[in-house]
Order: C-alpha cells, then structure tokens, then sequence
C-alpha cells in the first residue's frame, strides 16, 4: 500500500514578502510586488520591469564566511526559505543530524556568477584571482548542495533543472519518493536568481512586458492585452514527510500532497501545447484519485504570455468547463518566478487553503475568446478549499501538475 506524503513546514521569499503571513496578505489584498529596475534599462534590456526581491543580509550568525562564500543569490534566498521550513516542521538542528532528511531542489541557471568568472579571466588571466566561491556558486547544483551541506542533509540529494516546472517536479519527485518507501522526509523546493545578467537572453525574445509606465500592471495573466511576462523569483521550500512518520514525532501536518502529473509537448522547444497541459492535469488527478468535480482552486500556470496563457486557457475550458473550480494565476502579483515558481505557488495555494480564500487574478479586465470561458477570479473570495491543483509549465514543453489536499 502506497504511503501518504504530507507537508509539514513551509518557507517563502518573494516579492510578496519574506515570510508566510506577510506573503498571505499579500495574496488576499491582490498586491504586486512588480515594480521597475532602471539598472536593466541602462544594461540595455528592453524592460527593467521585475519582481523586487528583497536581498538577504547574512552574516556570520547566520553562516560562517566559508559556507557564505559559496552561497549563489538563488542559494541564499533557498537558504531563508529553507530555515523558514524546518522551523516551522520542528527540526532544528539536533533532529537534522539525528534524522536523514533528503533534498531536491529546482533550479536551472546560475548566471552571475559565471559571468563574473568570466570577467575575472579576461581582465587578469590567472585562474587563481577566481578564489573559493565562484564554483559553488556557478553549478546548476549550487542549491541543493549549499542546503544539504548548511542543514546536514544527509538523504536523497540533487537538483531538478526544468525550466518553469522544477519547483513542482522538485516536490512531484520527493513525494514519489516517499509514496515509494525510499524517504522519510524530503526537502523540496525552487529558487531563482533576479540579478539582471539572468533574464537577458529571455529579453531577447521580447518575451517580456514593456508595459513600464504602470509596472504593478503589467502582469496581466489571460488578459487580452497582456504583452508579456515578468520576470521575477526568490525562493520557496516545502518539507514533504510520510505521514505516520509526521504523527509519531507530533508534527503540525499541514496539507496532504496526494497526485502528481507530468508530461513532455514533443513539439518546438518553446511551443506550448493544450494536450501537453491536459495529460499532466489528468495524470495527476488520476493519482490523487479525484475528478475535475472535486478541485475547488486551480493556481494557472499563466505568465502572461499570449501563446502560453492561451493554450492553457483552452486546456483549462476542456477539463473544468462548467465546473465549481476557481482559477487564478498568482503571477499577475509576482511576475513569473521562474524555476521556482512550481513551488512557490504550490506555497501560495497551501496559504490559501489555510486561510479559506482564493487570490485574486489580477489586471484582468478584457477576457479574449479562450479566457472568456474560464471561471476567473478577478476579485479575492472567501471560499473553504479542500482540493487545489497546481499547474507549472516550461521551455522545452515540460509540463507539471500537483494536486494538493487539506487536513
């Protein structure tokens, strides 16, 4: 008999705030955290508008200089998260070097640090002037590595790199792994880096909103006239357990994770596709053992993206037309975060769930003949959610759905 996962500690930091209650009013209150970066402008971006991420500021009661040393930005912003989680799952430090605890982390660039590895070589041509950091920094696994070697993690330990789903296969793969036996406690989570040298090949595709006049506005998920995505992150971390393991330490259970769906377009390496979408929505709610009937809140993908909103919009209309299920994409408030997106909006539908409401889609104001159908939600409401589904999407046409249950 397959074993049931649980969550029992989340940690965020976004745009909408560094902890779980500022986060949550930020969600009910349909606040952006989008503004503008002029710094972008002057680097020669298209658009200086992101998500403002506040910077951590660690010193050494926080992490020694070595470990900070080694530390991305992406790292450092999984780090608060992270230490956020296990507080909130009861594990301080004693228990992680007792217990086996694995970790999986989304992440799918780190790009600072390598274009400062870069600009070190061709000023001084002497690989020593590089010091510690600049490796550990610099690989795809610079997230998991620092978490597993910060907290002593000592279980399952790698990175998932799919693009705008990492975050939700990162937690996808964790509870498969503890459904199957082979973990106790996982980890799991996205991080993303927001320095400008990050975003600016996804400028070069203009696929970003050049809507700078009205920054807060400029995400506009499923909207008509929306014109393009935003690009944002942070970082945001989910404790997975098995739950008899979870009641026999006397955890605080928060939610049940009960169905994950995947599935891969096979088509162009930035086309979207509505049958891709549905597969993974099926898949999971097939696992989960529920139908589009029982799902109260479905958090959209939706970036803002004219090709990617529409062919979710029509995935959507096909599986949930006439349904009870509530929709909204949260990015209309943070931007698109990226690889952490998956998880952290899977964070943002578990605060919903906890505090009876669904968010609000915000700058939506004209449908267009695929969003026109859905059953949006352009104002927050108060609503109990017992079944949400998740949805997360990427480049190369991976796709991810999560379905999360209320204890």
């Amino acid at each position: 008999m397959a074993r049931r996962v649980v969550i029992t500690g989340m940690g965020i930091w976004s745009c909408l705030g560094t902890d779980l209650e500022t986060v949550k009013e930020s969600l009910y209150n349909g606040k952006s955290g989008v503004g503008l970066d002029k710094d972008r402008l002057t680097y020669g971006y298209r658009s200086g508008l992101t998500g403002m991420v506040e910077k951590p500021v660690l010193t050494k009661k926080d992490l020694d200089r070595h470990t900070r040393a080694g530390l991305s930005e992406e790292a450092e912003y999984a780090f608060m998260a992270s230490r956020q989680a296990f507080a909130q799952a009861g594990m301080d430090e004693a228990y992680l070097l007792e217990n086996e605890v694995g970790c999986i982390f989304g992440n799918d660039s780190s790009a600072k640090p390598v274009i400062e590895s870069a600009r070190i070589m061709d000023e001084k041509h002497d690989s020593a002037m590089l010091g510690y950091g600049l490796i550990f920094q610099s690989m795809n696994s610079t997230v998991n590595m620092n978490m597993s070697t910060i907290f002593h993690l000592r279980g399952v330990n790698f990175t998932i790199s799919a693009a705008c789903a990492s975050g939700s296969h990162s937690i996808g793969l964790g509870y498969m792994l503890i459904k199957q036996g082979l973990q106790d406690t996982v980890l799991c989570g996205g991080a993303q880096e927001t320095n400008y040298y990050s975003m600016a090949s996804f400028d070069a595709l203009n696929a970003f909103s050049v809507r700078m006049d009205e920054p807060e506005k400029a995400s506009r998920p499923f909207d008509k006239d929306r014109d393009g995505l935003i690009p944002s992150g942070g970082a945001a971390a989910l404790v997975l357990e098995e739950y008899e393991h979870a009641v026999a330490r006397g955890a605080n259970i928060i939610a049940e994770v009960v169905g994950y769906g995947f599935s891969s377009n096979g088509g162009g390496i930035s086309q979207p596709s509505d049958d891709g979408c549905c597969i993974a929505m099926q898949r999971a709610m097939a696992d989960a053992g529920v139908t589009p009937d029982d799902i109260d809140y479905i958090n959209a993908h939706a970036t803002s993206t004219p090709q990617g909103d529409m062919y979710e919009a029509k995935a959507l209309d096909r599986l949930f037309n006439g349904k009870k299920a509530l929709i909204s994409s949260t990015k209309g408030m943070t931007g698109h975060e990226c690889w952490m997106a998956g998880a952290s909006e899977a964070v943002y539908s578990i605060l919903m769930m906890q505090n009876s409401f669904v968010a609000p889609n915000i700058n939506f104001e004209n449908p267009d003949e695929y969003s026109a159908n859905l059953n949006l939600a352009t104002k927050t409401v108060d609503k109990n959610l017992d079944i949400i589904l998740s949805n997360s999407f990427g480049f190369g046409g991976t796709n991810s759905a999560l379905v999360i249950k209320k204890i």
